[in-house]
């Protein structure tokens, strides 16, 4: 059998000839066998095995410790050189994706490693006795691979950067029949050195047979300079007082890929979930982290000076790796978004390069067109890395100046020269581009020191507020850098000639953000953010507010589609998923974090909708739409995280749901808007009263309380059968009963805009069916329209308006009178025209009303045009936080006199 990896590598031809000399098993034979199928990690396993059990066969593994070293040492690096033999062959035949070869090597590496690592734990455990913590239990020297290995994108001739853990100091203990140690028993940590010394030297000494890895430590706590192994609290002090924002970056990608074998999986699984508690806030920040802007700009300055010494030195050749439009670019890239944002979105977390840039273009972080130009580069440059080092088995990344080598590592491309320069020429300059529209901007707003003389023709106003922030206390004690942010960014809002309003409310959110120097680095890095939030800063003094109160959100401004319609369906997937992700390190659902997730979320597409309605792109109706169907989104996630916390529950999908009543259960919600609601269950089941009552209580928790993300909404639950006196969560059955023979007329009539907002589907339907039947019954309508004018007359005799001004919800003629225009005539006329039973909110069944002859068809549109009026009025007095919604009478005179009249015409 001819090879293609024959023509192209030494390295190959000589292995070939190796090989020749073995017995089949080992042989050509096993190489061939190899190559015949995709390699996945399954596959690179049983090839470990295989090596393993030779070696327990030849030297008797099991039963003499003595051997191992030798033996298994040279069955792993044998079987290294057949995996990257059909590796080679399988990838220069064009039969293995990049995915295939880079898995594949990342298997045999862990597989390795936990091979070498568990030998060199028995060896040193049959000397010394087993290693115990500080409570007396057994542990384990745990190998993390960081980089490709921990993100298994390994090449064939990576290095394996590992670096080496355990739980806490302690000692080892012989079995009591044992002699004692002499000089007593050894510390663990001296234990856990002597094993990973061990380990190293099995995988990384170059024998006759070559090597298994060349294996780094340098990323351990203080590199060379800092002990080979780190027990947990150091590893945990060091990040807290040292830790360096590259090393976030190495982080990472960093994953446990071995353990000594010493103290059995559980420990394993406990020990893994305490090194990424103390790992995970590390590396990703609650809070969006813009300042690794200018740690990755150094680190990228760095390598790239470096890269230009090898560049003067070895001219013409390209670094595919290191150099501009790379490799490294393209995981800096990558990166630089998760160390930003995953610490608020745990989707982003993933190791794997290409699978980040897919959720980043999925999630509207980095526009589709970049991602999808970055995935292509970085396939075609791994590749060419790849064909680089099959030439000769060396960790090399520069593409040779000469024609005839570029010639030759195109054709193990299968491209022609030609397309391969054009192909690598494009791969470099949109990895380039993208790379350095990450930064650049940084650069431009990082330039200068702090503004002076803003000052200068500011009116007293503006220079009373700004003299007032400077002498804050938080102010005073923020860093020097953080004040140079604070006055650069003032003097740029002054240099667009913000006016005095606007110009107080960045005073406000800056004072409010002042605390957390990512949100200022977040506006200096990304100038059109700063320019949008002057914008919402000068038009609405609510939003002014909202951001003050929820600075994260100010992530959304970096969204190139924020105008964009939103897929909420979509969205909540995504929600759901990141909370079902949220969990504490022994896998129970960490409440607290979803509730902050939650409340993030909820924000961000609240402030998305302001942005939207500003910029006059939804009218109130087709706001309050959007806003409702949030809502009850939200009221659905949050029922099914609740559920999975009630202790006892008795069945996997509770039978309760949700009603929304008022501005929510009529669609009208607003901005601020109360949620009134009611729960309900249909479950006979005798634990049902019990865990249906606690669901309740935690659900109104859990939309209520106000965490470190804020609040998601106010509730009532007045609206339940008997109101406060009532139990909070009500049977279908009690509810229709007290429906259908005690309740009050005005729960009548709030019944009109009830429906079902989450939960289960089916008393859902129950429920609108009891719904019908109550409004439809027959009413006297005399003593009907004396309980809506009484009810009315209650009301406005609530809200008194001493003022001259007209009230658009609560005076006469206003919107409330509208409201129970509309309530009467579902109540007294819903028997005879079931039409008006369905909840389509006031305009609709008003023109319904008009069809059914019920009401005059011109004031019924004139009245349905008040309404709107009298919202769109509201809505743009609250915009700009107005205590009352109130207005000039004689602004509304023709919409007041509509209402009055048809108010007259149906109720007297």
């Amino acid at each position: 059998m001819s090879f293609e990896a024959e023509r192209h590598s030494g390295f190959f031809r000589r292995s070939l000839g190796a090989l020749q000399s073995r017995p089949p098993a080992l042989g050509v034979a096993r190489l061939q066998a190899l190559i015949a199928e995709p390699i996945d990690p399954t596959r690179v396993q049983a090839l470990v095995d295989e090596g393993l059990a030779r070696a327990a066969s030849a030297s008797a593994l099991s039963v003499d410790p003595s051997l191992p070293a030798a033996n298994l040492g040279r069955e792993l690096r044998r079987a290294r050189l057949l995996l990257i033999m059909a590796l080679m062959e399988r990838d220069l035949r064009g039969e293995a994706p990049l995915a295939e070869v880079c898995r594949a090597m990342s298997a045999f590496a862990a597989a390795s490693t936990q091979a070498a690592l568990a030998a060199a734990g028995r060896e040193m455990a049959a000397q010394f006795g087993l290693p115990h913590d500080a409570l007396g239990q057994p542990q384990d020297l745990l190998a993390v691979a960081m980089g490709k290995g921990g993100a298994e994108e390994l090449n064939v001739s990576s290095d394996l950067d590992l670096v080496f853990v355990f739980r806490d100091e302690g000692q080892c203990r012989l079995p009591s029949d044992a002699p004692a140690a002499r000089g007593g028993p050894m510390a663990a940590s001296e234990f856990m050195h002597r094993v990973a010394r061990r380990t190293i030297g099995l995988l990384a000494e170059t024998t006759a047979d070559g090597f298994v890895f060349r294996v780094d430590t340098r990323l351990r706590p203080n590199g060379d300079a800092g002990p080979l192994v780190a027990s947990f609290a150091m590893l945990e002090e060091y990040f807290y007082a040292q830790g360096r924002e590259w090393e976030r970056f190495a982080w990472l990608k960093g994953a446990v890929v071995a353990d000594s074998g010493l103290a059995g999986d559980e420990a394993r699984r406990r020990d893994e979930q305490s090194l990424s508690a103390i790992v995970t806030p590390f590396v990703f920040r609650r809070y969006l982290d813009f300042r690794v802007f200018g740690a990755l700009r150094n680190l990228h300055a760095m390598i790239r000076s470096e890269v230009a010494r090898r560049d003067a030195r070895d001219a013409g050749s390209i670094d595919v790796k290191l150099g501009r439009g790379g490799i490294r670019e393209i995981e800096f890239a990558a990166q630089l978004f998760q160390v930003v944002r995953a610490g608020r979105d745990p989707l982003l977390r993933d190791r794997r390069t290409l699978v980040t840039l897919e959720t980043l273009a999925r999630r509207g972080v980095l526009p589709v067109a970049d991602a999808t130009a970055l995935a292509r580069a970085y396939d075609l440059l791994r590749r060419t890395e790849h064909a680089l080092q099959y030439r000769e088995d060396a960790q090399t990344h520069r593409l040779p100046a000469d024609a005839a080598g570029r010639a030759q590592v195109a054709a193990m491309l299968r491209l022609s020269p030609e397309a391969f320069e054009a192909s690598l020429e494009q791969a470099r300059a949109d990895v380039q581009r993208v790379f350095d529209g990450l930064l650049s901007e940084a650069d431009e707003a990082g330039n200068g020191g702090a503004a002076t003389g803003i000052e200068e023709g500011l009116g007293e106003d503006m220079s009373n507020r700004l003299a007032q922030l400077r002498g804050s206390s938080r102010y005073r004690a923020a860093r020097e850098d953080t004040r140079q942010a604070v006055e650069r960014l003032l003097a740029r809002a002054l240099a667009e000639r913000v006016e005095a309003a606007a110009f107080g409310r960045l005073i406000d959110l800056i004072e409010a953000v002042t605390g957390r120097p990512a949100y200022l680095a977040l506006l200096s890095q990304y100038p059109q953010a700063m320019t949008r939030v002057m914008r919402l800063l000068g038009l609405s003094r609510w939003a002014a507010e909202y951001l003050t109160h929820h600075p994260i959100v100010l992530d959304e401004l970096l969204d190139g589609q924020l105008l964009e319609p939103v897929d909420y369906a979509r969205w909540e997937r995504d929600l759901r998923a990141a909370l079902a992700a949220a969990t504490t390190p022994d896998g129970a659902p960490d409440v607290e974090r979803q509730m902050d997730l939650a409340r993030e979320a909820h924000h961000a597409q609240v402030f998305r909708l302001l942005v939207q309605d500003l910029e006059g792109l939804h009218s109130v109706e087709r706001l309050a739409d959007l806003l409702s169907e949030l809502a009850d989104r939200m009221l659905a996630i949050g029922l099914d995280c609740v559920w999975r916390t009630v202790p006892g529950r008795h069945r996997e999908q509770p039978r309760f749901a949700v009603i929304a009543y008022g501005k929510l259960g009529g669609k009208e919600l607003g901005y601020a808007s109360d949620l009134d609601l009611v729960f309900l269950f249909d479950d006979d089941d005798e634990r049902a009263p019990q865990a249906y009552t606690m669901l309740s209580q935690r659900l109104a928790n859990w939309l209520s309380v106000r965490t470190r993300a804020g609040q998601l909404f106010e509730i009532d639950l007045r609206l339940r059968p008997n109101g406060n006196a009532g139990l909070l969560v009500t049977t279908l059955e009690g509810f229709t009963r007290y429906q259908e023979g005690e309740a009050w007329v005005w729960e009548h009539q709030a019944l009109t805009r009830a429906r079902h907002a989450a939960g289960d589907a089916a008393i859902g339907a129950a429920f609108e069916s009891v719904r019908r039947a109550v409004l439809a019954r027959p009413r006297e309508a005399a003593a009907l329209r004396a309980e809506v004018i009484g009810m009315r007359e209650r009301m406005h005799e609530g809200h008194p308006n001493r003022s001259e001004l007209f009230d658009l919800k609560h005076d006469q003629g206003g919107m409330v009178d509208i409201e129970f225009i509309v309530q009467y005539l579902v109540l007294a006329h819903a028997a005879a025209h079931p039409e008006l039973l369905d909840n389509v909110g006031n305009i609709a069944l008003l023109g319904r009303a008009a069809r059914a002859g019920l009401i005059e068809a011109g004031l019924a549109t004139a009245v349905a045009d008040a309404y709107r009026r009298l919202r769109q009025l509201q809505h743009q007095l609250r915009l700009n936080d107005a205590s009352y919604a109130r207005v000039a009478p004689q602004q509304l005179a023709d919409e007041r006199a509509a209402v009055r009249s048809l108010w007259a015409g149906v109720l007297g």
